[in-house]
């Protein structure tokens, strides 16, 4: 029995570093067709040569989410290339930390908006028909900042916020046509997004802003991210933290707001 992904023409966005690489050298090795894209050309081909040797047949195509028409370029190539579209991976996105207080121009609050939730809805509009015509899956990675807000993250949470109830609400628009969407929810994943994400001057901020101790290890997320895929999941809460937290909120919702401003608390003091 084959596995599910040989040969099925797969999507994935932000696949030149972090969860979006590893999740196409982890599927690789299933000899999907890969649609690789991302910003970074150079580091996007490197990905794609590690995928090939794996044993996938890949197409790699520079692409900032950020704009429509990048994206309605990645969903003809992929057609053009391969002949359709079964998988779209929507794992492009950009972070970032600061205080409300402390932001003055907010125009990278916009420009952040533009890749983690247009940027997925942008990919959507253009891959959808295709996906439908193959009844295939619409995977997206959001965050727990997706489901909580967290202090310091008042534009990553919108973002997230937005990307989750987009395609939430698609889940139950394409069922009946034999469409899935998965969210996968990951917490803070050893990767490097934090560390080039927006501080409050709109500039990369050199530094995470959160506890990297007991991040996740990438081949770690995108594990879980493919075993969801593969289950075709309605979603995938990587931590227990999170898992607990949903419920807790939902039971006592003060108590979650003062865990937050506790942690908050120490975290100002310790800077």
């Amino acid at each position: 029995m084959k596995p599910r992904y040989t040969d099925k023409v797969i999507v994935i966005t932000g696949a030149s570093d972090g969860i979006g690489a590893e999740l196409a050298r982890q599927l690789a090795s299933q000899r999907p067709k890969l649609v690789l894209a991302a910003r970074n050309a150079d580091k996007l081909a490197a990905v794609g040569k590690q995928c090939s040797a794996l044993g996938a047949l890949v197409l790699c195509v520079p692409t900032d989410v950020g704009i429509e028409a990048d994206c309605a370029a990645l969903a003809r190539k992929a057609v053009e290339r391969f002949g359709g579209i079964d998988v779209l991976v929507a794992n492009a996105g950009v972070s970032g930390h600061a205080m409300f207080s402390e932001v003055s121009d907010f125009g990278w609050y916009e420009d952040m908006m533009r890749v983690n939730h247009f940027g997925t809805l942008w990919c959507v509009r253009h891959a959808l028909p295709h996906i439908l015509a193959r009844h295939g899956q619409v995977v997206g990675v959001s965050s727990l900042a997706g489901l909580f807000g967290v202090p310091g993250r008042t534009a990553y949470c919108a973002s997230k916020f937005a990307m989750t109830g987009f395609l939430e609400a698609l889940r139950i628009e394409v069922a009946a046509q034999g469409v899935g969407v998965t969210i996968a929810y990951p917490g803070v994943v050893a990767t490097e997004i934090r560390y080039r994400g927006y501080g409050a001057d709109g500039k990369p901020a050199g530094k995470s802003g959160l506890d990297e101790g007991r991040a996740m290890p990438v081949e770690t997320c995108a594990n879980l991210i493919l075993r969801a895929m593969t289950r075709r999941s309605r979603e995938c809460v990587m931590t227990g933290q999170g898992k607990f937290g949903r419920w807790l909120r939902l039971l006592l919702p003060d108590l979650v707001d003062a865990l937050a401003r506790r942690k908050l608390a120490k975290s100002s003091a310790a800077r």
